[in-house]
């Protein structure tokens, strides 16, 4: 399952277009979009299998991960430079270290070059292969409870955010200040993840980032409301979040990443949480 380059430069055009995609001897079929975020996009695909057995046959992906109808979650991402070819290297490489139930594993990569295209396009792209849960996301989940005005609990939300320790890619309204605004010479360390933190623990609690709310307004600028914290607090369920909730929100959206928490600090004050709300 090595990272592989290819003259695969045909299924450029079929994986824009629907079509089908190579994962090294692997064929799949894009079924639809599951979603986007920045240059990667993930799709639903399912494997087209030949005589040889396909991704089944694999001695080296562990049984439980192979899909019993053949579908998988693909991320194509788009390469626009030497920089973000090594990250991509990066991100396969350190998903490749982990095999844990709660992180969705790598069952198969290739990095694909792409010839012919216009200045300033992708000269390359990269296919991650994962398994695919098509029960929806967290957050699907939140923003379905948020539009019957349901919510989770205050232990629930606890529980939740105790194990989902956010990604290290994030999406526009999951991204720190220090992110948008990058210093020269800035020292980018764990605590620009707790600021997604911070963001996932609000939309766990209410179905979307803490700063969404300014796309629907007119003139409204996302990276201003980043970087100045701007939070709006929504109406809750009823009894309402308990304000030491909300403040730990607010400890982990510190605009100064020097203000912010770091990791030990977190999960020493979310078992305090827990063990309080518990009982």
């Amino acid at each position: 399952m090595g990272c592989s380059f290819s003259g695969l430069n045909a299924f450029y055009d079929a994986a824009s277009a629907g079509g089908d995609v190579w994962i090294n001897e692997n064929r799949f079929r894009i079924l639809r979009q599951l979603g986007e975020g920045g240059f990667a996009y993930v799709y639903l695909v399912k494997e087209v299998v030949s005589d040889g057995g396909g991704l089944a046959k694999k001695k080296s992906i562990d049984p439980s991960h192979i899909s019993a109808d053949g579908t998988y979650a693909m991320k194509k991402v788009l390469i626009q430079s030497e920089e973000q070819l090594e990250l991509v290297r990066e991100e396969i490489r350190v998903s490749s270290l982990f095999n844990h139930p709660n992180l969705l594993p790598l069952l198969d990569h290739a990095i694909i070059a792409v010839k012919g295209v216009r200045q300033g396009s992708p000269s390359h792209e990269a296919y991650l292969l994962f398994p695919v849960h098509l029960d929806g996301t967290l957050l699907d989940v939140a923003k379905v409870m948020q539009a019957k005005k349901e919510f989770f609990p205050t232990i629930t939300v606890l529980q939740i955010f105790r194990q989902e320790w956010a990604a290290e890619h994030c999406s526009a309204p999951f991204r720190a200040p220090d992110l948008w605004d990058c210093p020269s010479h800035a020292n980018i360390d764990e605590r620009t993840d707790i600021w997604s933190l911070g963001c996932t623990l609000y939309a766990i609690m209410y179905g979307s980032s803490p700063f969404e709310y300014v796309l629907g307004e007119s003139g409204g600028s996302l990276q201003l409301a980043v970087m100045n914290a701007q939070i709006k607090w929504p109406s809750g369920p009823d009894p309402a979040y308990p304000e030491p909730l909300r403040q730990f929100v607010v400890w982990m959206l510190q605009p100064q990443p020097a203000i912010r928490p770091n990791i030990d600090d977190i999960i020493f004050h979310v078992d305090k949480l827990i063990s309080k709300h518990s009982s």
